[in-house]
């Protein structure tokens, strides 16, 4: 390494901040504009205070020699944290996941963001901090947290005593706040231990991001401040990480930091780190039902190319690419029905007439193939470009739109629902392999590594017994033996109403559940409800339709999973909701009687019918004798009559 002093390093630093203030102007316009109606969209932004750390960082040299001895090294990969996702891209516009930051730890809900490269909580003395998940971080209560103090590679507090960040985002939302050091927990399923890290405590919020219910961001993205290039650097990590977002009906996922062994089938594309500071690929065509769009393999790589940002939630596409997409899957789908979109603020493109059935959708809608540079496709179902309309019931939308102003191709998460997406950063490319992510924890668990399986989950010939009455101790299982039919669902949901003089119209709240949960206004049924105040408890009961005897699995788990991550919004009147307790309760046995009640029924209707005819025929012949037997013979005495007078 050359001297500070040298006219080498001087050179070297000036073109740092050079590049750095290119970095700032060219990120503020690449996100989609901020008028989309999603709950939150994170865009991709950088700002120059991504170099400071609590000391100083190994050389880029460093790094490069570390990097090529484990890529020629014959030891066993490091460990890996894996950690499960919550929530999911229609209700929230993200994910999250938890993570522990001090001693004692303090949990806290993140939105992993690939697009982001600081990760923040809020602060115990936050000035201007909104009401999240869960608690502020409070420094004072971990005996391991440790100030950044002001150095050379940050920009320092007004007293020149500690480093700052700043984060400004597309939606016009920022996050302000210093920088801290302490240990990161990763959870008790990881085999990561705890580690030190650096992570900004907010002081200010605005925009989406003080109204979000998540508590802050993780930081996935390149930069010293990422959570991943910080446990890369310590060695604990290899240069890699992996995420798997849960399909359309069912949230959830899993996240692995770290390397994995690559399942079979897995799809690659270069990701070219000089090109752009994202994590970008070399799209070069989309094929809407086999058909290529006849558009020019540049058309996907204007400004920053194909960016792939797991923070924001739609894909938004180049003018020109954009209008190719819609109109060929317009052609694709004359069967249906075009309306209106959700909001008539928006022109969305929106279809009816598809039905409920995710699983179907595929026999209704086209798909769509991503081909990258060396030709490998990326196939895309429905539910990686379609969202559900929240006022028409088996209508659905493009959640593809047109990135106005910008060249830029920026792939959304819901391009990867239902898709194990690997970060080889190491080896400069992105894997791509569809999965059940929802399941893909499980899996994980029991075998260290996704072994290939079906998108849609297999019948297994499992025995074991599940307790008929589950309570929530954490999370819901990932799956029901075969062998088990879910009969009833209930829960109890506490909530508060903003003005004391008003009750609930259950009614109106029994309508707007069945909304939320996908199930007809008949199957919500209202148990009972207690209040004290403005304060309710409330205790639902989810009956399966009126034709079936028990919910799918499926459906079950999707309700169960909405109700748990908060999925069900409430009017503004009504607040926020709590999840008290939920159960689910196997279909019950019927007896001889219920099995045939309808037989049954019909018979003793036949039977009826044939009673009262028989009576009826029995009057009817009673009548006509009688009226036969009236007449007298002649000169049979008869009463005589009194004389009425006229």
């Amino acid at each position: 390494m050359a001297p500070s002093g040298s006219p080498l390093a001087a050179l070297f630093l000036l073109l740092a901040w050079l590049s750095l203030a290119e970095l700032i102007v060219s990120t503020r316009n690449l996100s989609p504009p901020s008028n989309r109606h999603r709950p939150l969209i994170l865009p991709l932004s950088l700002t120059p205070r991504d170099s400071a750390s609590s000391s100083p960082s190994s050389s880029s040299h460093e790094r490069d020699r570390h990097r090529r001895r484990l890529l020629d090294s014959e030891l066993p990969r490091s460990p890996s944290a894996r950690m499960r996702l919550y929530d999911d891209l229609l209700s929230n516009g993200y994910y999250t996941t938890r993570l522990s930051i001090g001693t004692p730890p303090q949990e806290f809900a993140l939105i992993v963001d690939t697009g982001s490269t600081v990760t923040y909580v809020p602060c115990s003395n936050c000035q201007q901090c909104g009401k999240h998940q869960d608690p502020r971080f409070q420094p004072q209560l971990s005996s391991t947290y440790q100030p950044v103090k002001c150095n050379a590679h940050c920009l320092c507090d007004a007293a020149e005593k500690q480093c700052t960040y700043q984060r400004r985002y597309a939606e016009m939302s920022s996050s302000t706040g210093i920088l801290g050091n302490d240990l990161v927990s990763f959870g008790n399923e990881s085999e990561l231990t705890p580690q030190r890290a650096v992570f900004g405590c907010e002081t200010v919020e605005t925009g989406d991001l003080y109204s979000q219910r998540a508590d802050g961001i993780m930081g996935l993205g390149r930069g010293h401040l990422s959570i991943v290039n910080q446990l890369v650097e310590k060695h604990v990590i290899d240069d890699s990480f992996s995420l798997c977002y849960g399909g359309m009906s069912v949230g959830g996922g899993a996240m692995i930091l770290g390397s994995i062994v690559p399942p079979t089938g897995m799809v690659f594309s270069h990701s070219d780190p000089h090109r752009s500071p994202y994590y970008n690929i070399e799209l070069k065509e989309i094929h809407v039902a086999g058909n290529p769009l006849k558009l020019k393999p540049s058309t996907f790589d204007g400004r920053h190319g194909t960016v792939l940002d797991s923070g924001t939630t739609y894909a938004y596409l180049p003018a020109k690419a954009f209008l190719a997409f819609r109109d060929a899957i317009i052609e694709n789908v004359q069967s249906l029905r075009k309306i209106q979109g959700p909001d008539p603020k928006f022109h969305d493109v929106c279809f009816a007439g598809a039905g409920w059935d995710i699983s179907k959708l595929s026999e209704v809608f086209p798909k769509v193939d991503m081909v990258f540079g060396d030709k490998q496709k990326l196939s895309l179902s429905p539910e990686n470009y379609l969202f559900k309309h929240t006022k028409v019931p088996g209508a659905y939308c493009l959640g593809i739109f047109q990135n106005e102003n910008d060249e830029t191709t920026l792939l959304g998460g819901i391009i990867v629902r239902n898709t194990l997406v690997t970060y080889d950063r190491e080896k400069n490319k992105l894997g791509f392999w569809k999965t059940n992510c929802s399941e893909l924890w499980k899996r994980l668990q029991d075998t260290g590594s996704p072994p290939p399986a079906p998108l849609f989950p297999q019948n297994h010939n499992s025995t074991s017994a599940i307790s008929p009455s589950i309570a929530p101790s954490g999370l819901p299982p990932t799956s029901f033996p075969v062998e088990f039919r879910v009969g009833l669902i209930t829960f109890n949901m506490s909530f508060s109403i903003k003005s004391s003089s008003r009750k609930p119209n259950f009614t109106e709240f029994e309508e707007l559940i069945a909304h939320e949960l996908g199930v007809s206004t008949s199957q919500v049924h209202l148990l009972y409800f207690t209040s004290s105040g403005n304060q309710f408890l409330v205790e639902w009961a989810i009956f399966p339709a009126d034709s079936a005897d028990y919910f799918s699995n499926t459906t079950a788990m999707s309700i169960i999973t909405r109700i748990r991550d908060h999925h069900v919004q409430l009017p503004e009147r009504f607040g926020s909701y709590q999840l008290v307790e939920w159960k689910i309760e196997p279909q019950k046995k019927r007896t001889w009687w219920q099995h045939n009640y309808l037989a049954v029924a019909a018979v003793a209707s036949a039977a009826l019918l044939l009673t009262l005819t028989s009576i009826g025929l029995w009057f009817v012949w009673k009548n006509i004798r009688q009226q036969s037997g009236a007449y007298k013979p002649v000169g049979v005495a008869i009463p005589e009559q009194e004389l009425q007078p006229l």
